[in-house]
């Protein structure tokens, strides 16, 4: 709750840079106080904390702490990274606040105990994406994505919006427990119109983590976002959202889990099938992220498919956002500094492994995370997906996923590929800010670490 507030604090402190002249300060302002939201985060998790006005609308229990420590982990990082990103930003003030009050949304995401807070947390993260996402002016593409991304957001939101009011009429309730307890004492006598709610609510969030089928906005928007923007998108945003993912129908609505799970099966089966094979036919290493993000969200979606709401699934869907998220991070990193001076085609990286050897091995490490490939963090975040699985009906989903994760190698390992054995197109080597060389370093050396003690890391969620 603390970070929360703290965050909130620096979203307001950013908007006040300009006319009290502290830009310059910004940053390590940002920074500090991400610290200190962190820290506050993990005393929470020891000690505890509630403030009891909030209780009925939003709760920080230790699952919420555990998505919200790794929201917060993560955005240190890409402050860090979007160093020289702000700089070169005439709009310096108006992005921090943008980008801070989208995090404001995601904590609230991972801690509502209300279908308004819900709501309230979706629109509080996305609107601000909305703007980063065409926050590139004069590039007709980062207009073209800002403008889909409003579109589809605003229609995944009109499908919640109606979810939640049917769910209301049904139990008259916005508030989750209440609404799981109401499902538990009338089983038998719920009208058709509650179920037809529950199946537009997992349409808008099937839309909110993109989701085959309703991932067509996600490959543009990510593609003509400028590349930090799309590495927010791809790990805070998506994280929040399967917090939000989680609790919604892990605890709101497990005890009508067949109105959800049949629709679900079918929707990850084909987010494994269409995001790997269109992931495999791209040039462009931005969309090609973007397609194997749908993958990994088919991943994590699995785990909710498993209905089981215990340590196992919840330590799963924890250490797989962590895992992917530092991942991605290390990615998109790399791809922004080469991007700078080749494109962000595959292209891009002939030769890289010669040009900038140290660039080469982090984005090796990373795209091994990705694919799932030991001894990274990757591995062992799909094999806790598989052990959640494995108890199911669902076995053929595992299959399916075993077999597309051949053709997720194939994609991953054509950019390892011109790294080390395609000929370089360019002599000039690859200029690197000493910020982003530390966010890249530290981003995969956890990758190594996490992979190598997972039952270390999967520990420290415990309940």
């Amino acid at each position: 709750m603390k970070g929360l507030l703290i965050i909130s604090g620096l979203g307001i402190l950013a908007m006040l840079a300009e006319i009290f002249k502290f830009k310059k300060l910004l940053l390590p302002l940002v920074l500090i106080g991400i610290v200190a939201a962190y820290a506050f985060n993990f005393m929470e998790w020891r000690n505890g904390f509630g403030i009891s006005y909030f209780d009925n609308m939003i709760a920080f229990d230790k699952m919420a702490i555990a998505f919200s420590g790794i929201i917060i982990a993560t955005s240190f990082f890409w402050f860090i990274l979007a160093n020289d990103y702000f700089e070169e930003d005439s709009n310096l003030v108006d992005h921090f606040a943008l980008v801070l009050f989208a995090l404001v949304g995601a904590l609230m995401l991972t801690a509502f105990n209300n279908m308004t807070t819900l709501f309230l947390g979706i629109e509080i993260m996305s609107i601000p994406m909305y703007v980063l996402a065409a926050s590139k002016k004069k590039d007709m593409k980062s207009n073209e994505a800002g403008f889909k991304y409003l579109i589809m957001g605003s229609f995944a939101s009109a499908f919640l919006l109606f979810g939640i009011a049917l769910i209301y009429g049904a139990t008259g309730s916005f508030d989750i427990m209440q609404i799981r307890t109401y499902i538990s004492a009338n089983a038998d006598h719920l009208p058709m119109f509650f179920y037809v709610g529950v199946v537009m609510m997992l349409i808008a969030m099937c839309f909110k983590v993109s989701a085959a089928p309703f991932h067509f906005w996600a490959p543009d928007v990510y593609e003509g976002s400028p590349t930090l923007i799309t590495a927010l998108m791809s790990t805070v945003v998506k994280t929040a959202a399967f917090a939000a993912f989680m609790r919604l129908f892990l605890v709101g609505f497990a005890n009508v889990s067949e109105t959800w799970t049949g629709i679900l099966s079918v929707v990850v089966a084909l987010s494994l099938i269409i995001a790997n094979f269109s992931a495999a036919m791209q040039s462009s290493v931005k969309r090609m992220l973007a397609y194997s993000s749908i993958s990994h969200a088919a991943f994590m979606l699995m785990v909710i498919l498993a209905n089981v709401r215990s340590n196992i699934s919840v330590d799963a869907i924890i250490y797989y956002s962590l895992a992917y998220s530092i991942g991605s991070i290390a990615a998109f990193g790399i791809l922004y500094n080469v991007g700078r001076s080749g494109g962000e085609d595959i292209s891009a990286f002939n030769g890289l492994g010669k040009r900038n050897p140290l660039l080469a091995l982090c984005m090796t490490v990373a795209m091994l995370s990705l694919a799932g490939i030991p001894i990274t963090a990757g591995f062992f975040a799909k094999y806790f997906v598989f052990i959640t699985m494995i108890g199911t009906s669902y076995k053929w989903l595992l299959i399916l996923a075993i077999l597309t994760s051949a053709v997720g190698a194939y994609y991953y390992l054509k950019v390892i590929i011109a790294m080390y054995f395609k000929e370089q197109d360019s002599e000039l080597a690859v200029p690197v800010e000493k910020s982003n060389s530390l966010v890249i370093i530290v981003t995969t050396i956890l990758t190594i670490v996490i992979g190598v003690v997972p039952g270390f890391v999967a520990e420290m969620f415990k309940y």
